[in-house]
């Protein structure tokens, strides 16, 4: 089997990836099945919530291994939010280590006042080079964020984008067959719509 799947682990925000897919011309199927998800064409792993206990429950599901075996299989995947810290070797949010598929780590924001924690609402991103799934964002990029921890790269080739809260965060990542969003592209109207129809017409799936 192959095709689009949603990786469900109880995480939040499945319905509305599904919806904005379904938007963007692909059918996604939703599954927590790891053998569903290890044959996947490509994956979305969306998430909100805490890190930690959603490592433990893609270790205790089955799901991290068949998340493995589809990244070496070259599925592309596509982390969102939560997703995209997933994809990184530690957090601090449950001292809890991540996929370990970008050399980067996730630290809570440290921010002077009157900024606030979370970074609520709309923001832009300037993407660092050229890729697949920004085509069309070239001159202007908005998406919508939800967050309080943040990603620090350890490894600056896999830094696609940054936005600025208080000083330049990593926003987006891009490594061999993954890539990770930290806004939600599923809430971020025409710019988020771009990205997952070229995630889901212009990137080849298995």
């Amino acid at each position: 089997m192959s095709g689009l799947v949603i990786v469900d682990y109880d995480a939040g925000n499945i319905g509305s990836v599904a919806n904005i897919c379904k938007r963007a011309g692909g059918k996604a199927e939703i599954s927590a099945d790891p053998e569903r998800i290890a044959a996947a064409g490509k994956l979305i792993l969306p998430g909100v919530g805490h890190f930690g206990r959603a490592m433990a429950r893609l270790n205790d599901s089955g799901i991290r291994a068949a998340l493995d075996a589809a990244k070496e299989r070259g599925a592309p995947i596509l982390g969102i939010c939560l997703g995209m810290q997933l994809l990184t070797m530690h957090s601090e949010e449950g001292d809890a280590d991540g996929l370990g598929w970008i050399d980067a780590h996730a630290k809570r924001f440290d921010l002077p006042a009157p900024l606030k924690v979370p970074h609520m609402g709309w923001n832009d991103v300037a993407f660092t080079r050229p890729d697949v799934l920004t085509e069309g964002l070239e001159g202007e990029a908005r998406f919508y964020f939800v967050h309080s921890y943040v990603v620090q790269a350890d490894d600056e080739s896999a830094v696609l984008g940054r936005t600025d809260y208080g000083g330049p965060f990593v926003s987006v990542v891009q490594k061999d067959n993954v890539w990770g969003f930290q806004c939600h592209p599923e809430k971020s109207h025409k710019y988020g719509l771009t990205v997952i129809r070229n995630f889901v017409d212009k990137v080849p799936g298995l």
